[in-house]
């Protein structure tokens, strides 16, 4: 794992319809008018933040948890003529020992259906492994999360199993959650 290519200047990706780059102050509006709707965290373990000011500090703490090399957030914007955030995808709990990372990302609810969500797991997932070396990433979703797992089915993970009562998540109490990865050796075999 090459950490430093992840933690050293903040990365920018691109793909088809997809810009991936640091998220700041100015999107506060557009950061906001996702972390407002509770829609887009019925399968998360994050509250949805109704004060503009909360969402601010948030901000603050993307950029915290880059320098503390814990945690990237790429604001997922649009590429066309107004580059409008349509989402965030993560990357987080990096374990240089075993080589691996979990993935999360949320989209906008208008922008669920179009197709961003599989485009923006594919080029991370493109990133973390021709880029940063990464041999595994996992994601944990909600059982009832349909879309997210053919998502995630779609980019290649495979289903590994339930954990049965995993993790406490905020606003869902203790949650049961299916866990799904990928190797470096399955994605290069596609």
């Amino acid at each position: 794992m090459n950490i430093d290519i992840v933690f050293g200047d903040f990365p920018e990706l691109k793909s088809e319809n997809l810009v991936f780059k640091k998220i700041e102050e100015l999107h506060l509006q557009e950061v906001f008018r996702i972390y407002d709707n509770k829609n887009v965290f019925e399968y998360c373990g994050i509250i949805p933040k109704h004060n503009i000011y909360t969402v601010r500090k948030m901000i603050g703490h993307f950029e915290r948890d880059f320098h503390k090399k814990s945690r990237i957030k790429w604001g997922i914007f649009q590429k066309n003529e107004s580059y409008k955030l349509v989402g965030i995808i993560e990357a987080m709990d990096f374990n240089q020992k075993v080589n691996m990372v979990s993935i999360g990302y949320f989209l906008a609810e208008e922008y669920w259906g179009k197709g961003f969500a599989s485009e923006s797991v594919r080029t991370v997932i493109k990133f973390l492994f021709e880029e940063v070396s990464i041999n595994r990433i996992q994601a944990e979703v909600m059982p009832a999360n349909e879309i997210s797992k053919k998502v995630l089915l779609k980019n290649g993970f495979t289903k590994e199993g339930l954990i049965r009562q995993a993790t406490l998540w905020s606003g869902k109490g203790i949650v049961d959650l299916e866990l799904y990865s990928i190797l470096s050796e399955d994605y290069m075999e596609n």
